[in-house]
């Protein structure tokens, strides 16, 4: 149930919509006069509502289950992609995405506390690569999806077709999904077992946040996702403008290499997940600092390339390794906290990857702003934000929470 539902929402709607207005702002911006800082704040407007609401969303998911936060959060975040094709100003377009961000916040803390919920200790890493891996499938898809729209409707057209798929998303989650295991009329006695770990209905609830929370491994996680999504947020936000100004590629061209560093980041995911289950169960942080580190060079590489195809061949190798790193920093929240608090803990280490989303966007317009549209100098700068990342990553220590402790704190708060 759940591995079907979420799988499929993340393809057909979260990272989909979301990356469409990337992929239209070269076209928003030619109709609307936008400067490049202009530019930067409509993609980062997304962010602020989106951050905001991180920490409230996942207690929502803690407090009244998966299910119906999934269900309302795709609903509303589908509308606010359809109203957002019809902006006709600057501030309007900047007052909906900042709702729209708010209305997708809760869907990452569920979505985790659902895959808590429905897979054992031992697959969290396989189950959380498969589900981010979709992410950047749906990443993949919309330069092509919007310079398809663009060439025969218009870039609003592009955020139109997303309504009806988004609405059909949440009523198949609405009816299928269950919040447990325990609640699911199918799944049977012998199968039931794999699902020792999880209390029954919401039996796990009620724990203070504060404690939970109360961890270093959780601060270093906080600090390592805030400066890898500074650079990866700015580098996917940005390349179909810089590919489109900096390159000269036409739409189509750019539609297609747009999408490969997204494939390849789709790839790292779901090979991460296998990677951080198969050998480093108790050590997530491992493949985290590795990935950081090998992504900041391919960037480097990137940064200094001849040509721009070669740009997006080294950026598709950064995004490999970058993602590989990002599913160990999703990960570590599902199994260093107590099953209640899963959605609070990964809302709080998701709003610093937001806030840096919110911040990124802003800051690269504001450095091609300073220096007449220097590129390789904003490369540069994401460079260090990576190595930034890769030191708070060397300091996260791994203390998982195992099942017996999860039923003890079951029982001490039903």
């Amino acid at each position: 149930e759940i591995r079907f539902c979420d799988w499929s929402s993340d393809v057909c709607s979260s990272d989909l919509t979301r990356m469409v207005m990337a992929s239209a702002a070269p076209f928003i911006a030619a109709e609307f006069h936008l400067s490049p800082l202009q530019v930067g704040a409509v993609l980062s407007a997304f962010f602020l509502g989106y951050s905001l609401m991180q920490i409230p969303g996942g207690m929502l998911a803690d407090k009244f289950g998966p299910r119906r936060v999934l269900a309302a959060s795709i609903t509303a975040w589908s509308v606010f992609t359809a109203v957002s094709g019809m902006a006709t100003s600057l501030m309007g377009l900047l007052v909906i995405r900042v709702l729209f961000g708010a209305s997708e916040a809760a869907f990452p803390s569920a979505a985790s506390k659902a895959l808590a919920a429905w897979f054992p200790q031992r697959e969290l890493g396989r189950a959380n690569g498969i589900m981010l891996a979709s992410t950047q499938i749906g990443a993949s898809v919309a330069p092509s999806f919007v310079a398809a729209l663009v060439v025969t409707w218009g870039w609003r057209s592009a955020f139109y077709c997303l309504l009806v798929p988004g609405l059909a998303l949440a009523l198949v989650i609405a009816a299928w999904v269950k919040d447990s295991p325990a609640l699911s009329e199918r799944v049977g006695a012998a199968e039931s077992k794999e699902y020792d770990h999880v209390e029954p209905a919401r039996a796990v609830t009620g724990i203070s946040l504060l404690k939970t929370l109360n961890k270093p491994a959780v601060a270093w996680c906080f600090a390592a996702a805030f400066f890898s999504n500074l650079a990866s947020w700015g580098l996917m936000n940005w390349l179909p403008t810089y590919l489109l100004q900096a390159r000269g590629f036409s739409a189509a061209k750019m539609g297609l290499l747009a999408a490969l560093p997204a494939l390849a980041g789709a790839l790292g995911y779901a090979l991460g997940g296998q990677i951080s289950d198969r050998w480093f169960t108790e050590k997530r942080q491992v493949p985290v600092l590795i990935g950081l580190v090998l992504s900041a060079g391919c960037v480097y590489l990137a940064a200094t390339a001849a040509t721009g195809e070669a740009t997006v061949a080294y950026l598709a190798f950064a995004f490999f390794f970058l993602l590989i790193a990002d599913l160990g920093v999703c990960t570590l929240p599902m199994v260093i906290v107590p099953q209640g608090a899963i959605g609070s803990a990964f809302g709080v280490v998701n709003t610093a990857a937001q806030l840096a989303g919110f911040l990124s966007p802003l800051l690269v317009g504001y450095l091609l702003n300073a220096t007449d549209s220097n590129f390789t100098l904003v490369f540069q700068c994401f460079v260090g934000c990576l190595l930034v990342a890769a030191i708070a990553a060397s300091l996260v220590r791994q203390q998982p929470i195992e099942a017996t402790q999860l039923r003890q704190i079951g029982r001490a708060h039903v």
